[in-house]
């Protein structure tokens, strides 16, 4: 994917969800990654390294689809109402 369309997926995706949802995406996603962080400190001890790796892995990979699934569901739109008469 070159950078134009890079460009243009984010700029459609953004523009198109609105303030609400962006903001709702982001905080889920910098939710899920301060419950990574204190995971990755927390078993700092008790596991080997790839062992946190993985389950910060996981964690990280469950903020990134339900940011995605936030922003998709914020920027659907409304149905148009059908016309009562045919043009």
């Amino acid at each position: 994917m070159t950078m134009d369309m890079f460009g243009l997926v984010l700029d459609a995706g953004i523009g198109a969800v609105g303030g609400i949802g962006t903001f709702a995406a982001v905080v889920f996603f910098l939710v899920f990654l301060a419950v990574a962080f204190v995971a990755f400190k927390m078993l700092k001890r008790s596991l080997k390294m790839a062992f946190r790796i993985a389950i910060v892995v996981i964690i990280l990979a469950v903020a990134v689809a339900g940011s995605v699934a936030l922003l998709a569901f914020a920027s659907s739109k409304a149905s148009r109402p059908i016309p009562t008469r045919p043009r």
